[in-house]
C-alpha cells in the first residue's frame, strides 16, 4: 500500500529565483522569461538515507513526493574487480540498475527508468489526469509496470521497434493504454504525446522537466555515495536526452552543500552512439545550440543505431541548466562509441559478471575504455560507470512474461496528428471532456 508523507520541498526556477508550492504536474516557470529546468528545494538539508526503506524511497527527504510506494527497485553498487583489471582502474565503481537476484538488484523492468517512475507516481496529485508518456522503450515499460500496479491512468506512446521492450510479469491494468506508431521514430512519439497531452484531462508527463523524474534518477548518485563513502571524481553514461546525467550533477550539487563530500563535482562523461550523437555534435560545436538533423534523414539512421533509447533529436541541451550547462559546470565531455566496440562490451561484461546489460550500458563501458585509452580520465580516478539497464534476458529466464497488448496501432506515414490525436483520446472516455 502507498503511504503518504509530509511535502517537505517546494519548487523552484533557477533564472528568477522564485520559489512555489508543488501541485504535482507542474513542468515550467509561470515568469515571463526563457526556459529553464524547474528544481527541488528540499527542506532537510542533510543527506539522512532512512534505515527503514530498501528501495529508492530510503532517500525521500530528496525525493518531490506526497506518498511512497513498497518497493525494492535501487541501484545496486559494487567494484568489479576483472573489469577494473581490464580498464587499469582500481577504483571504478559499478552503478548497476536492472535485476540481478545474486547482486540483490530487482528492478523488474531492468532499467532506472523504474526510479523516475516511482518518484513521478510519488509526486502526482491523488486524483490526477491521464499521464502521458513518449518513450523509446525503456521509460514506457517502467510506466506502464508502475502505474499498473497502482491503476494510475497512463497513455504510452512508442514507435514499433519499443514493443519488443514492453514485456511483464502481469498483464497491465486497463488503466493503462499502449499506443504503437509505425513508421515513427522516439522524436515523432514525442512530438503525438505532447498533441494528445494539451487536451483537457490529459496531463504530458513532461520527461526531463518533471523534478521527479530528474529526482528519481538522482538516488542513483545518492546510493553511490553511501556504497562508496565518497564522491567519484568521473561520472561516466550513455544518454539519449540526458536527463540522468542532469540529475546526477543536480544530485552532487546538492550532496556538496552538506560539506560533507568535498568540493569538486563529479566530472560527467556522456557517451552516445557514433552514428547518431546529437548531444555530442552539439558540444564539439562549441556552442550551446543544439545540432540540426533531417527529419527523414535521422529517421533511417535511428532505425538502424546499437542502441535506440539514446535517439533522441531534441534532447535538452541549450536550455537553461541542461546538458550544455551541466557539461560545462562539471568540466565534461560528449563521446562517442562505434556499434562494433559497444558490441564487444556487451560481451565483455556478459562474461565478467554472468549477467546480460542493455545497449545504453554497453555504449557507456566502451565509452568509458576509450576515455581511459585516451587518457582523458587518470587510472588512479574514483570512476562511477552507470549500468543504466541490465538483466533482461535473465528476468525472461526467471519469470514467466507476457506481451504488452497495443490498444491502438497507427502508422505515421498514413496518418496525421491531427486526425490521430482524438482517436488517442477516446482509448480514455471517462477522462477525455
Amino acid at each position: 500500500m502507498e503511504k503518504r508523507v509530509s511535502r517537505h520541498y517546494a519548487v523552484f526556477c533557477p533564472i528568477c529565483g522564485r520559489h512555489s508550492q508543488d501541485d504535482g504536474l507542474t513542468l515550467s516557470c509561470s515568469r515571463d522569461h526563457g526556459p529553464a529546468l524547474l528544481r527541488s528545494d528540499y527542506l532537510v538539508k542533510e543527506f539522512a538515507p532512512k534505515a527503514d526503506s530498501e528501495g529508492l524511497f530510503r532517500y525521500r527527504d530528496w525525493l518531490p513526493v506526497t506518498r511512497t510506494f513498497p518497493t525494492r527497485a535501487r541501484t545496486v553498487v559494487f567494484q568489479s574487480e576483472e573489469l577494473s583489471a581490464q580498464l587499469g582502474l582500481p577504483n571504478l565503481w559499478i552503478a548497476f540498475n536492472g535485476y540481478w537476484p545474486e547482486r540483490g538488484a530487482s528492478i523488474e523492468t531492468a532499467t532506472f527508468k523504474e526510479l523516475e517512475a516511482y518518484a513521478v507516481l510519488g509526486r502526482l496529485p491523488s486524483d490526477p489526469p491521464v499521464l502521458v508518456v513518449a518513450s523509446a522503450g525503456n521509460t514506457a515499460a517502467a510506466f506502464a509496470a508502475v502505474c499498473s500496479r497502482y491503476r494510475r491512468p497512463c497513455l504510452l506512446i512508442v514507435p514499433r521497434r519499443g514493443l519488443a521492450k514492453m514485456r511483464f510479469r502481469m498483464p497491465l491494468d486497463p488503466a493503462v493504454k499502449l499506443v504503437v506508431l509505425d513508421g515513427a521514430d522516439y522524436s515523432d512519439a514525442i512530438a503525438l504525446a505532447e498533441s494528445v497531452a494539451a487536451l483537457p484531462g490529459f496531463q504530458a508527463e513532461g520527461g526531463v522537466r518533471n523534478i521527479g523524474r530528474r529526482d528519481g534518477l538522482a538516488t542513483v548518485l545518492y546510493a553511490s555515495v553511501e556504497a562508496m563513502g565518497q564522491m567519484p571524481d568521473h561520472y561516466v553514461q550513455a544518454v539519449g536526452s540526458g536527463a540522468g546525467a542532469i540529475a546526477v550533477h543536480e544530485a552532487a550539487t546538492r550532496l556538496l552543500g552538506t560539506g560533507a563530500y568535498g568540493r569538486d563535482l563529479p566530472r560527467l562523461m556522456l557517451c552516445q552512439n557514433a552514428s547518431f550523437a546529437p548531444l555530442a555534435d552539439s558540444w564539439k560545436s562549441g556552442t550551446r545550440e543544439l545540432a540540426t538533423f533531417s527529419a527523414d534523414a535521422s529517421r533511417a539512421v535511428t532505425q538502424q543505431v546499437f542502441a535506440d533509447e539514446l535517439t533522441n533529436r531534441f534532447p535538452p541541451y541549450a536550455v537553461h541548466s541542461g546538458v550544455f550547462d551541466v557539461l560545462t559546470e562539471s568540466s565534461g565531455d560528449m563521446l562517442t562509441v562505434e556499434q562494433a566496440a559497444a558490441e564487444y562490451e556487451r560481451d565483455v561484461f556478459s562474461k565478467v559478471e554472468s549477467v546480460d546489460i542493455e545497449p545504453a550500458s554497453a555504449v557507456a563501458l566502451a565509452g568509458l575504455r576509450n576515455a581511459v585509452l585516451d587518457r582523458r580520465i587518470p587510472k588512479e580516478a574514483c570512476v562511477l560507470l552507470n549500468i543504466t539497464g541490465g538483466g533482461r534476458a535473465r528476468l525472461a529466464q526467471d519469470h514467466q512474461l507476457y506481451d504488452a497488448e497495443a490498444a491502438l496501432v497507427v502508422d505515421l506515414r498514413e496518418e496525421t496528428a491531427q486526425s490521430l490525436v482524438p482517436r488517442i483520446a477516446g482509448l480514455f472516455p471517462d477522462r477525455a471532456r
